[in-house]
């Protein structure tokens, strides 16, 4: 069995300062950079990156940062979480990975996905009515980039490929890719079908209520005949000393981007009530060391995962509880998570 790693993601929300005041989003960038930079000092396995084209987020070219960020650490793999790949060209995603992967000795990472939001169709030229067929071209487009070899591709979302070298190549001679998955059965079978290991978006509920994706990915990788590959989930969740600490800091902040994506979205509005339900038995990993702990070795039994991704900020929580938070995930969280599932597995 692979041994069981731990990142982190962020979206570069748009955050405060100790006194409550805004940043300017360069601030927020370069204080992402820092929490990189410690994520890696305490020996973190990976630190993902998201995209969004909005005013609440920050970071709208996560390569860019990550390019940043591969020059001052030293180990931690650097990805994205996600790039948006349905508005994306898959050539310049290569290219630019590539790139990172050598300023980084190798470290490059790519979570390809369809993202939560749809900013980027209208902005880079897209129609939301091609959402399927962009994806599903430009994945099988770079499944085939990655390979490093001549490119020969045909398709309707994009001029094809024929015996195309694409540069620079990699000095491993491959960058690490993952499929991010929400939850819809075709998602999954098309990321067995294809061969690339599944990251599970779960982000409301009991992750047990994955587990059947889980099995279907399985067994599909099965079917086409293909190895066991590793799935990861990803989760939001903060960790201060306490439960009730973590809870009342980041219960204001959670509300703050949560309660404007429901409002966007048509949802009703975002209660304390329903945030301490998903604290207590869904996925939002708010608490103590101890509880998170207890929480993320569940979820990652639940679905026999092999990487657990901590979201770790949701809302404009300022930079100084990020960084504890971050220093209590790695050194006490972590250590937990690992020493649970040793017992769970003597127990068998």
């Amino acid at each position: 069995m692979l041994e069981i790693e731990f990142g982190l993601d962020t979206f570069g929300d748009m955050s405060l300062d100790d006194s409550g005041k805004p940043k300017s989003a360069g601030q927020v960038i370069r204080d992402v950079v820092e929490q990189a930079k410690l994520a890696d000092e305490l020996g973190l396995s990976g630190f993902n990156i998201g995209e969004h084209h909005r005013d609440d987020y920050a970071i709208s070219a996560p390569d860019t940062v990550l390019a940043g960020i591969a020059t001052v650490t030293k180990n931690i793999r650097v990805g994205t979480g996600v790039t948006v790949l349905s508005s994306e060209d898959p050539v310049r995603v290569y290219q630019r990975f590539a790139t990172i992967d050598a300023m980084s000795n190798g470290r490059a990472e790519i979570t390809a996905g369809r993202g939560s939001f749809i900013e980027s169709f209208p902005l880079f030229g897209y129609e939301l009515a091609d959402y399927n067929i962009l994806f599903e071209e430009k994945l099988e487009l770079l499944v085939k980039l990655l390979e490093e070899g001549p490119v020969t591709w045909q398709g309707q979302t994009r001029a094809g490929l024929t015996n195309q070298e694409v540069y620079p190549k990699t000095e491993s001679g491959r960058i690490p890719l993952r499929v991010g998955v929400g939850g819809s059965p075709e998602s999954v079978v098309r990321a067995a079908r294809q061969a690339i290991p599944m990251a599970l978006a779960i982000i409301g509920g009991d992750p047990a209520r994955f587990a059947p994706y889980a099995g279907l990915y399985r067994e599909q990788l099965e079917k086409f005949g293909h190895q066991q590959l590793p799935i990861s989930i990803h989760s939001p969740g903060f960790i201060a000393e306490t439960d009730e600490e973590a809870i009342e800091l980041q219960w204001p902040h959670y509300e703050t981007a949560f309660g404007r994506i429901g409002k966007e979205r048509g949802w009703g509005p975002t209660t304390k009530m329903h945030f301490i339900s998903e604290v207590n038995d869904g996925s939002l990993y708010v608490g103590s060391p101890e509880t998170v702990a207890k929480k993320i070795a569940y979820a990652i039994s639940s679905l026999g995962a092999n990487r657990f991704d901590l979201k770790y900020a949701n809302g404009p929580m300022p930079h100084s509880k990020l960084m504890r938070a971050i220093e209590l995930y790695a050194t006490e969280v972590v250590p937990m998570v690992r020493d649970i599932l040793a017992s769970e597995k003597q127990a068998v």
